[in-house]
């Protein structure tokens, strides 16, 4: 890695050149980072200082660069390392100079020289363009021709690192992959993360302390002004800033060895936290989903329960959400899971309930053959929330149609039989294979009346290959998997791209977290099928990009927040998307398959990083009422790990069912997997 440094010399100041591993004299366009400054000052009144490199020379294995321009002296110690992969460590050594005290917020960045226009990643919070055009829910997008940045559209984004699952910005052009990181918080307080790209070139940079600029994005459509922080300097005062500096080809995958990398190292310093074991977990959420969600009158899993009881009565049970949909924050998937558990366990309450559920679900089905998205009390059966009121998503419609099917799976083990369970899953699982088109699409919108495809775009029905897989061993349908295995080919390309989008009903057309749980799911289950090595790749592929919606340390959560106080630990939580900033469990939907992928290839990050997303919703779960203000068995949905939607270091006081259901279902998953994962050293 050393090799790749070069320094060069203009106008009696000298640059640090970080080329891509074989890039300067290798095959194609040599890219690489340009370090034209040491460090960047700016000046709260406006002033800048701008301290380039003077000399440069080289100490042992490291390289020495040092400057001094304006109130500051800069000594930038530059050390290569190679261990998961080759990066660069680097030690920023700074001196205030000014005779006064004075406020500045400090830039560590380069410029990526090579061609092309860019493409960005801040693992969890930014990817690509991150919004397109015709998105119907505004949160930023780049545009490299700029834009109303009202709109939160710009050329430039900085960001606080707190919103990244590792604080990192990673760009590409044509030449090359680089990147900066850092950690959450320096010296000077919480760091930031940037990026700029148009015709003038694109660079990428380190904040100490944070900037959000052009504006601030609050999870609302309307954002919040630019935020920009500064750090008040004594005189004489020294600070110590740290990072890392990486570059790759110019390979789309070409973060993860550098996203390992990293784990590797924070999985040290960071560590895990849960507050039980699985049978724990399975036993308190079971109750919490029956107790607090399972609604008799309807036969439905309400999807929310409010924390506070008293209130919910005061607003006349507003704070429970009477609603359910079929899969996704509801339903059918949470219903298998009590129904299983309850079978395991001799509760006949719990199978009742779970048997209820999805005979509710089991009667709606929409005119078009599947079922309906949700029912709601007053209104009965309706689309769920779409761009348009007659329009189905593929995904809620594919992952209840899986766990009908794994329903009436598990129920004939056990001698049951469930005739409207069954021909309900068939009636879907043949609508999935009506409709799809000859290049292997299943859709991500239809018309709930006609079936109609109403929009294509997007991986919204990746998950109706697990669903037609599950089907034709079930059914004897071998037509099924000849549509699933047809759909793998088709939405290879969006794991390829390092871009899959569309799975959540609202937020149309994201990239996000679940769509990345989806593709796994998807992915292990081909590979289970006919065991082609293609669909091993695909499914490791999609598992690394999961990887970058999940939390590799812990945050720095407010002094006096509930997060705080109770010691919340986020290694190992997940981004729900680059929209919906705040972390959730939803990854305990591919525990399974996951598990399974990591004995397929025998990588063990695998295993670990499953371990980190079991261990942290092992935090949480109401151990008692009055835990936590929430009551016994409740879990939520969402912890706020930054300035979006609510304060950093809240939670939500709502449990939702989903989040109740995924845990009982992933303990349940978990178990025969119990010595290898080592929950209990954790304890």
């Amino acid at each position: 890695m050393k090799d790749t440094m070069k320094v060069s010399e203009s106008q009696n100041t000298k640059e640090l050149r970080i080329f891509a591993p074989g890039g300067e004299n290798g095959e194609g366009e040599a890219g690489y980072l340009r370090f034209g400054a040491l460090l960047t000052a700016r000046r709260k009144d406006g002033a800048t200082d701008v301290v380039r490199a003077t000399d440069a020379r080289e100490e042992g294995q490291a390289l020495v660069a040092t400057g001094a321009a304006g109130h500051f002296r800069v000594e930038t110690v530059w050390e290569a390392k190679e261990d998961h992969c080759g990066y660069i460590d680097v030690e920023l050594r700074l001196k205030y100079l000014g005779e006064e005290a004075a406020e500045y917020g400090l830039t560590f960045g380069a410029e990526l020289v090579g061609s092309g226009r860019p493409d960005w990643m801040i693992p969890g919070a930014f990817y690509k363009e991150n919004r397109f055009e015709k998105n119907l829910r505004p949160y930023p997008r780049y545009d490299y021709r700029d834009g109303d940045h009202e709109q939160m559209v710009s050329d430039y984004w900085s960001f606080r690192s707190d919103r990244a699952a590792l604080p990192a910005v990673f760009a590409w052009n044509d030449a090359l992959c680089g990147a900066l990181c850092t950690e959450e918080t320096s010296a000077a307080g919480l760091t930031g993360l940037g990026f700029r790209g148009n015709a003038d070139g694109t660079s990428i940079w380190l904040d100490f302390p944070y900037r959000e600029e052009p504006v601030t994005f609050v999870g609302h459509k309307v954002p919040a002004p630019a935020d920009l922080t500064y750090y008040r300097f004594a005189p004489g005062e020294r600070m110590t800033l740290r990072l890392k500096v990486y570059t790759a080809e110019p390979n789309p995958h070409a973060y993860d060895p550098f996203v390992r990398q990293m784990y590797k190292l924070h999985k040290e310093e960071h560590a895990l936290n849960p507050w039980m074991g699985l049978e724990k977990a399975a036993e308190l959420t079971a109750h919490g989903l029956y107790t607090w969600h399972y609604n008799r009158e309807h036969g439905i899993l309400n999807e929310t329960a409010a924390f506070d009881r008293e209130f919910n009565n005061n607003v006349k049970g507003q704070g429970d959400r009477p609603h359910m949909h079929v899969g996704w924050v509801s339903g059918a998937p949470y219903a298998h899971a009590l129904l299983t558990y309850g079978r395991k366990e001799g509760r006949s309450d719990y199978v009742e309930a779970g048997s209820a559920v999805l005979d509710k679900i089991a009667s709606g089905l929409a005119p078009c053959g599947t079922f309906w998205a949700s029912w709601v009390v007053g209104r009965g059966w309706t689309a769920g929330w779409n761009p348009k009121s007659d329009w189905l998503q593929a995904r809620t419609i594919a992952e209840a149609t899986l766990f009908m099917t794994r329903a009436v799976a598990f129920e004939k083990t056990r001698g049951g039989s469930h005739p409207d369970w069954e021909a309900a899953a068939l009636s879907n699982l043949r609508f999935a294979a009506s409709i799809q088109a000859e290049d292997g699409n299943f859709g991500s919108y239809y018309n709930a009346n006609t079936g109609v495809v109403e929009e294509w775009d997007g991986a919204g029905g990746i998950l109706w290959i697990a669903s037609l897989l599950e089907g034709a061993a079930l059914f004897g349908e071998p037509a099924f998997a000849e549509a699933a295995a047809k759909a793998g080919r088709y939405y290879e390309k969006f794991v390829r791209a390092e871009y899959i989008y569309g799975a959540p009903e609202d937020v149309h057309l994201t990239p996000t977290s679940e769509d990345a749980y989806n593709a796994v799911v998807a992915y292990v289950k081909l590979y289970e099928y006919n065991r082609e090595a293609l669909w091993l790749e695909l499914a490791s592929s999609a598992a690394d990009w999961m990887m970058t919606f999940r939390w590799s340390y812990n945050l720095e959560f407010p002094k006096h927040s509930l997060l705080k106080r109770y010691d919340f630990r986020s290694r190992g939580a997940d981004q729900a998307s680059t929209s919906n900033q705040h972390l959730h469990n939803y990854g305990l939907f591919c525990v399974p398959e996951m598990l399974k992928l990591w004995e397929y290839t025998g990588d063990d990050y695998y295993l670990e990083r499953t371990r980190d997303h079991i261990a942290c919703f092992l935090q949480f779960i109401a151990r008692e009422d009055g835990d936590f203000n929430a009551y016994k068995g409740m879990v939520t949905e969402r912890f706020y790990n930054t300035n979006c939607f609510q304060p950093k270091g809240m939670m939500l006081t709502l449990s939702h069912s989903w989040c109740i259901g995924l845990i009982l279902y992933a303990a349940q998953e978990a178990l025969p997997y119990r010595e290898r994962l080592r929950l209990e050293e954790c304890l």
